[in-house]
């Protein structure tokens, strides 16, 4: 029987209320092709990357997250570079020499590993990164979470990074940190730091754990005391002061995978969703007088529709609906679909099971999620990176490989999301033991292009290619009064009657972050009517009637400039 005869012979049997759900099941019969295709250039773009989790038989609860990736202009040419994190062997089990990996934009669809020169071929067991200009000096810093020591690499702007950890006030905190963002929570221009972190673990304190009484497995996170987010307020001399109590975002119950920013209550003050493995979400909303409190519990994030604390991995916020409020995706283990959440207007409703989402991602485990305009109509998809924690899964349920395939989710515009991973090509389909997931347009031909890590395994980078000739305006955001990069910009546009908005952030995803311009699909309009521009330090700045197919630069106070081609 195929899919319309079920729905058809089901159709009597279900209430009015069911009826989005069957259309999501659906909404894959009969639709037309997704417009673009992604090709696998890992290869041919000199992409040679293997992640190295230090797993030697021990088992170690690190081995089984991965680590992340970015998308960044480390020497401000136009062109966007890519970090990939790495891990290394542990101490007295050394087998091999790793280290990140920077790879530099040739402009002409291939990289060149400048990691050596770059002064980054430093071993460390990294975990995530986050990229963010924290002196305001126009080259963006990098900062690298890791199980042990995190470290802050400063940028010398010519070509270099300087390892600023110790000098920095963020020496000396040995933690099992995860996933990590700038922002500027204060709004004095200064970019500010806040980080996760996951279990209190250390390979003195490995508990053991087995599945068979004899053998010994990863340990869930419940064997784990959990560990506090930390918060770094940005003096601007170079250093950083920890206000994590001060700030109300100490609880040493958390254990934290994923970040995002947002503005909740849309007052210009950034607010922060934190993705908790095994226990309740948290939606730090900004007090604007350096203090945070939790509201996820009164607005509906902290749990699952059931009440039930799920294995939060990645986060990401976007106005997928165009409606002007951002909503939520959260991947979660398997058996326990991805979250999708709209906004209410008080609360958050998950709607990943009648939107389409929540069928094909609940035999999945879910890390790295990303919106993006991946088919360039104007409404934003969603991307998904997959796999198991084990490599004996396949021993333990029968459902469920430890290798999974990405999912990408196709927005249709009214409320629903089909995946279209086995249409796009590229091979991004096939399972992978993913991790890490980010998004840019590396080759500036205007479409977005997507870089996966995988645990233990490869990195791959998949080149957006369109095929329905669809449109794209893309905008890189500088701010003067407000912090260089303009991360907390909120910049929304008004094309042949499509209203979108998009926020310029750092973190979101998994351990990863995507390029800071962004970009709006616009099908096949030529023009945008309106664009309006909220800067982080309040200023609002509107601009009118501008051609698509461009980039803009955007230099807040001083206008805005057409660059050539994106």
């Amino acid at each position: 029987m195929n899919r319309r005869s079920f729905l058809r012979n089901i159709a009597g049997l279900v209430s009015v209320s069911q009826w989005p759900l069957l259309r999501a099941l659906g909404a894959g019969a009969g639709t037309s092709s997704p417009g673009f295709r992604f090709v696998d250039v890992s290869s041919s773009a000199g992409i040679q990357f293997r992640h190295n989790s230090g797993a030697f038989g021990g088992k170690f609860l690190p081995e089984t997250l991965g680590s992340g990736c970015a998308f960044l202009d480390y020497d401000r040419d136009g062109w966007q570079d890519i970090l990939l994190i790495n891990g290394m062997d542990w101490p007295g089990h050394k087998q091999r020499r790793s280290a990140l990996r920077l790879y530099h934009n040739n402009r002409d669809g291939t990289f060149a590993d400048v990691t050596l020169r770059a002064g980054l071929d430093i071993e460390m067991y990294g975990m995530g990164v986050a990229v963010g200009d924290y002196d305001n000096d126009g080259f963006p810093d990098i900062l690298v979470t890791c199980v042990g020591q995190n470290r802050l690499f400063h940028n010398t702007g010519r070509g270099t990074f300087t390892d600023v950890t110790s000098i920095s006030g963020l020496g000396k905190r040995l933690s099992f940190s995860t996933s990590a963002l700038w922002f500027d929570y204060d709004r004095d221009g200064l970019l500010d730091l806040f980080v996760c972190n996951y279990v209190k673990w250390s390979p003195e304190r490995d508990v053991f754990c087995s599945l068979d009484g004899k053998h010994k497995s990863y340990c869930t996170p419940e064997a784990y005391r959990g560990e506090t987010c930390w918060l770094f307020h940005n003096r601007g001399n170079g250093t950083f002061e920890d206000v994590t109590a001060s700030s109300g975002i100490f609880d040493s119950s958390s254990k934290s995978l994923g970040v995002a920013m947002l503005d909740d209550t849309q007052g210009g003050f950034p607010d922060l969703l934190v993705a908790n493995d095994t226990q309740p979400n948290k939606l730090y909303r900004n007090q604007r007088n350096g203090t945070f409190k939790d509201a996820a519990v009164e607005v509906g994030l902290a749990f699952s529709s059931e009440g039930k604390a799920r294995a939060g991995m990645g986060v990401d916020l976007a106005d997928f609906r165009n409606s002007g409020h951002f909503g939520v995706a959260i991947t979660n283990f398997d058996n326990e679909m991805t979250g999708l959440y709209e906004f209410g207007g008080k609360t958050y409703e998950d709607v990943a099971a009648q939107s389409g989402v929540g069928l094909p991602s609940k035999n999945s485990l879910g890390f790295g999620c990303a919106f993006l305009d991946a088919s360039l109509d104007g409404w934003l998809d969603l991307a998904v990176a997959n796999g198991h924690i084990d490599e004996t899964v396949r021993n333990i349920r029968g459902n469920v490989g430890y290798a999974q395939p990405p999912l990408l989710f196709l927005n249709n515009g009214h409320g629903s999301f089909r995946d279209v991973a086995a249409e796009i090509g590229g091979g991004f389909d096939q399972p992978k033991v993913g991790r890490g997931l980010a998004y840019a347009d590396f080759d500036r031909d205007g479409d977005l292009d997507l870089l996966l890590t995988t645990n233990n395994g490869s990195a791959y980078l998949y080149r957006n290619d369109q095929l329905a000739g669809n449109r794209s305006i893309r905008f890189r955001l500088v701010g003067t009064k407000s912090n260089r990069d303009a991360i907390g910009a909120m910049v929304r546009i008004v094309s042949g009657g499509l209203n979108q908005s998009r926020m310029v952030k750092s973190g979101s995803s998994y351990l990863s972050q995507s390029e800071l311009p962004i970009t709006f699909g616009l099908e096949k309009r030529d023009r945008v009517e309106q664009v309006a521009i909220t800067w982080p330090s309040g200023r609002t700045e509107d601009f009118k009637n501008l051609a698509a197919g461009r980039c803009y630069e955007c230099v807040e106070g001083k206008g805005i400039t057409p660059q050539d081609g994106f």
